[in-house]
Parts: C-alpha cells; structure tokens; sequence
C-alpha cells in the first residue's frame, strides 16, 4: 500500500544521510509522539492545508511510502471521524518510494 507523509526539506535530507527519517509530524520526532503521521492520497492537500499552511510550499517534499517495504509495524488508526495511516518506528529510507517537490504537486 503507498502512504504519503509531508516532510520539511531538511529533515529528509539529513534522513538521506543516516538512512532512516525520524520525525512524526511537523516539530515532534517519532521517538516523542510513538509514529509517524501519514495519509492517504486523498488525505494529503487537507493535512497540507491544517497544518502547513504557514510553510513555504519550497520547503517541503512528499514522501510515498511502500508499506510493503517497511521494516517497523505500521497501522491504520481511527482519528476523529477517519482514519489515518500510522508507521511505528524510525522511517527507513528505503521504504521511500518516490519523493515530490509539494510546491509541484496539483492539488
């Protein structure tokens, strides 16, 4: 299954370097929140729109996660009245099957 997780820019670069991605969501690691938020295709432009409105869209990229290739426990899991997909441990680069500049994606 593909999953979608907006990343700032710099935090997957240095996720490049080590060769695992460790944060959550915007400001908190996966290590303070227990996984890491990700969404659904059609999840992505409203979480884009909650909670990175204030970001320049030049700052952040896409992440299209391969669950498949996963090496941690992922889950879907009800929030509110949906439901969202939740990786529980650090994100192995590998697992990242395609990275998009947000600002070029059509929303």
């Amino acid at each position: 299954m593909l999953i979608h997780h907006l990343a700032l820019r710099k935090h997957w670069q240095e996720a490049q370097r080590v060769g695992h991605y460790t944060w959550s969501t915007r400001g908190i690691t996966i290590e303070q929140e227990g996984f890491l938020h990700a969404s659904r295709p059609d999840q992505v432009a409203g979480v884009l729109a909650r909670f990175y409105a204030d970001v320049e869209l030049a700052d952040l990229v896409l992440l299209d996660i391969e669950t498949d290739l996963l090496d941690v426990p992922w889950r879907i899991d009800p929030v509110g009245d949906d439901e969202y997909p939740h990786v529980y441990g650090p994100l192995p680069v590998a697992a990242v099957v395609d990275v998009r500049d947000v600002a070029q994606i059509d929303k």
